[in-house]
């Protein structure tokens, strides 16, 4: 958190939050999975769906996109909206009823779905029945890379220095951020550098960059400080409202860096761009 808010809440303490549990993943790939795209996606950044599509594909995987899906239902879940998140989330149950694996390049939207869609639901036994399954193949793609594809990649890049991002959600819910650093690491060009912020909230958190713009702007000012102070060549992430908010402010402090969607950074240093 920023500054701002740890001395407008004098109480609050700096604890991490906690982790994930581990999960069993399955033995082998499966021949098809479907991708949640996500709104974010779908709308800012359509390339790093399809960088996540082309990953998967060579895997010889087949992907399914159901052209209906739209949000997870998260940002009004978190506002408060519960009914409006369940009509959402009721939509979306019936676009991926069939029994492979949902593959979501989000940790935020993953977590929706996975841990959250269960609460929505919790006075529906028919429903809860839908979501629990759903929850057990929902999978956050950097995870359904590393410990499904169980993929080895090849760097085909140049020497760079990365920063790492994962939202705050999808480290506590997904540990997101342990997944893309063990990616990273199979690639001999690349140096993930440490930034002083690497835990903290970019400070966007859906609607909260709009009902508190000035403790939103305040963290994003000091998650981008951290991570121009590490030397970093490029910021990476997984979660696009971030990359939406880091490269935002980024833009308007006149920075050269700049945040990419790890899909799309794994697919073109992999040799996904010749």
């Amino acid at each position: 958190m920023s500054e701002l808010f740890y001395n407008a809440v004098p109480n609050a303490t700096r604890v991490a939050p906690p982790l994930a549990e581990p999960r069993q993943y399955p033995s082998a790939k499966p021949s098809r999975v479907y991708l949640f795209g996500t709104c974010v996606v779908d709308l800012f950044y359509p390339e790093a769906g399809m960088d996540a599509i082309h990953l998967l594909e060579r895997e010889g995987i087949r992907v399914e996109y159901p052209q209906g899906q739209s949000c997870c239902g998260q940002p009004a879940y978190t506002s408060g909206y519960t009914e409006q998140a369940r009509t959402v989330a009721r939509s979306q149950l019936a676009l991926f009823a069939g029994d492979y694996p949902v593959v979501v390049p989000s940790g935020s939207c993953a977590g929706m779905l996975r841990e959250h869609y269960a609460d929505l639901f919790k006075d529906e036994p028919e429903t809860l029945k839908q979501v629990q399954a759903l929850a057990a193949r929902t999978y956050e793609l950097a995870e359904f890379l590393l410990h499904v594809c169980k993929v080895q990649f090849k760097d085909s890049g140049a020497p760079i220095k990365v920063a790492l991002h994962t939202s705050c959600s999808a480290r506590r819910e997904m540990n997101t951020h342990l997944h893309g650093r063990e990616l990273l690491s199979q690639l001999s060009n690349v140096e993930r550098v440490e930034h002083s912020h690497e835990s903290e909230c970019c400070g966007f958190g859906g609607t909260f960059s709009v009902r508190m713009p000035d403790i939103s702007g305040a963290m994003v000012a000091d998650k981008t400080r951290a991570l121009k102070e590490s030397g970093a060549h490029q910021v990476l992430s997984a979660d696009c409202g971030c990359l939406m908010n880091i490269n935002g402010a980024l833009e308007k402090q006149k920075e050269a860096l700049r945040g990419q969607h790890l899909a799309s950074f794994l697919w073109q240093r992999t040799g996904g761009a010749q």
